[in-house]
């Protein structure tokens, strides 16, 4: 007896889940709904126990979430009936189709799959009776809309650090809820639209993307591995094979038949250089590698990577804030969707990133002094002292290091042991202030893990750069002097509205103290926010998008990592 319940609990268990790998002819339109419907809960139950498989080529993304939907409907059909497509199918079909436009890729969205499915049900009639096929597209359009509702709030990279966005995890319920919406109104591109952040930059980098989508070239072609962080290339056998295809993709090698010997591939570098407007060496570098890997599709990717990076923004940004993009060497201040201030920066070198942060502005320090970094001090000092303990005291140019312990007191750099440090060493190196001070004349202090700033520079000719990727992490200001005056009146505005409020410093006090070069910490009662960002694209004025390098490869990581397959 009890084997004979087993047996019966087991094939019910085993008719409740299935895989979408036999056909089911349903004789009559008006029996086909109930068939899918049942199939649609068996199939599900199936894809929850095995990360989404419904047949044979096809996982859901959303299992869990396209369940919970169905689940809440009694798992009815929604994107057929009666052998034929609801409207808001092809709506759906049509808006992947598209998707490049709002910076997605059609195919993680099952369209590959959709396209040959529809035009099956489309032009056949026989496979319009199949009950398998109608089950397997509902499933899909479902999952691809929840998978698209998801890449549109939040972008398609784990929520990093700087995460602002109070969205940052969407419940099942939302998805269940939103799709409903849009079966219920009928209106789902804008139901899809609603999702998409409202920023300014973003809705203006869309808005260019149809331009850019309009003439994008297609082709694809081989995609060169580098690590931008090291000069060396590699050379082996392999990796210039490799750079023979690409440069063979782009007519550059004209007998693909024969494997190139150096003077071939060299005479195609510099062909390919000379169009290029690179420098004419023939020589395989990081310049060209990124040169090659700069065509349509690539940028495109860099286009959806920027887009995603804006969905973890805060929803609605503050009314006054700082914006630096490091990728473009240029700081705004935005006060009321107007650029206040725009100033050229200097950010850190590929080794010496600047990082990626929000803070708000505490305080602002005059006639600063620079303590130097451990990273700085390791690299660039230790091994100096340890060859001649004297290396400071003859620096070149007007700088002058002093050398103090934890309690402040100057150390005679000549009395110290310097071969026995490697990693760091107990003391600071402190550079005091003046007009040849590292940091300039003034500096903006916020709280960050990281010890970096935003500062004035005696280096100011560096702004003639138009590569400014040259600090050690902090980011020299140009318009500093604007920079603080529009902090002062900001703090003095803010101060104004305080019953018995009193503005402590202002824009004369300030330049006073700049007079007489005071050293002074100036704290603000109001405090500015700032928003340290790596976007390499943005909209351009002209209607094009401009393109920025990529110079600490950090687009490359994501698109190696998320976008590679694309």
């Amino acid at each position: 007896m009890l084997v004979c319940l087993a047996m019966g609990i087991l094939m019910v268990s085993c008719h409740r889940k299935k895989l979408l790998t036999k056909d089911e002819i349903i004789s009559s339109p008006a029996d086909m709904d109930q068939q899918v419907s049942d199939d649609i809960e068996q199939v599900l139950a199936y894809a929850l126990e095995n990360n989404g498989k419904i047949d044979d080529s096809i996982n859901l993304q959303f299992s869990q979430v396209t369940d919970d939907f169905y689940a809440g409907n009694n798992y009815v059909n929604v994107w057929s009936h009666k052998e034929k497509w609801d409207p808001l199918a092809d709506s759906l079909y049509n808006f992947i189709a598209q998707s490049r436009s709002y910076g997605l890729f059609p195919n993680d969205y099952h369209f590959q799959h959709l396209t040959t499915l529809k035009k099956r049900l489309d032009t056949d009639s026989a496979s319009r009776t199949d009950a398998t096929l109608w089950t397997r597209a509902d499933l899909m359009l479902t999952d691809g809309f929840v998978h698209i509702m998801r890449d549109l709030k939040q972008g398609r990279f784990p929520q990093d650090s700087i995460e602002l966005n109070k969205d940052s995890v969407l419940g099942n319920d939302f998805f269940a809820d939103h799709l409903t919406q849009a079966l219920t109104t009928g209106k789902l591109t804008a139901s899809l639209d609603s999702l998409q952040p409202s920023l300014v930059g973003y809705q203006q980098l869309k808005d260019q993307l149809k331009t850019f989508l309009d003439s994008m070239d297609t082709r694809r072609y081989t995609y060169l591995q580098y690590a931008p962080k090291s000069s060396a290339i590699d050379d082996s056998m392999a990796f210039l094979q490799t750079i023979r295809q690409r440069l063979d993709e782009g007519h550059y090698i004209n007998d693909s038949s024969k494997e190139p010997d150096s003077t071939v591939l060299k005479t195609a570098i510099k062909s390919y250089q000379k169009e290029k407007g690179l420098k004419v060496d023939g020589k395989v570098s990081l310049k060209l590698i990124k040169s090659l890997n700069d065509n349509d599709v690539e940028r495109f990717k860099r286009i959806a990577i920027t887009m995603d990076k804006y969905k973890i923004l805060p929803d609605s940004m503050p009314v006054k804030y700082i914006w630096v993009n490091l990728p473009e060497f240029y700081m705004r201040v935005w006060d009321h969707d107007t650029v206040a201030i725009l100033s050229k920066i200097v950010c850190g070198k590929p080794t010496t990133r600047s990082p990626q942060l929000n803070g708000t502005i505490t305080n602002m320090v005059t006639y600063p002094t620079w303590t130097v970094p451990t990273s700085i001090i390791v690299k660039q000092y230790l091994p100096k002292l340890q060859k001649d303990p004297t290396y400071l005291s003859h620096l070149p140019g007007h700088i002058e290091l002093h050398l103090v312990d934890k309690h402040g007191n100057a150390v005679d750099p000549t009395k110290v042991h310097w071969k026995k440090y490697t990693k760091g060493i107990p003391y600071q190196m402190v550079q005091g202030s003046g007009d040849d001070n590292a940091l300039g004349v003034l500096k903006f202090n916020f709280n960050n893990k990281y010890a970096v700033y935003l500062h004035d520079t005696n280096e100011r000719s560096l702004f003639n750069d138009s590569v400014r990727c040259l600090s050690h992490g902090c980011i020299r200001v140009q318009q500093w002097q604007q920079l603080a005056f529009y902090i002062l009146t900001n703090d003095s505005l803010f101060v104004s509205k305080r019953p018995g409020g009193r503005v402590r410093y202002n824009i004369d006090s300030l330049e006073n103290i700049l007079a007489r070069k005071e050293k002074k910490t100036i704290y603000m009662y109001s405090r500015l926010p700032l928003f340290i960002r790596y976007y390499t694209c943005k909209a351009g004025d002209d209607g094009k998008i401009i393109f920025y390098d990529d110079m600490y490869g950090e687009d490359k990581y994501i698109r190696d990592k998320y976008f590679s397959k694309e």
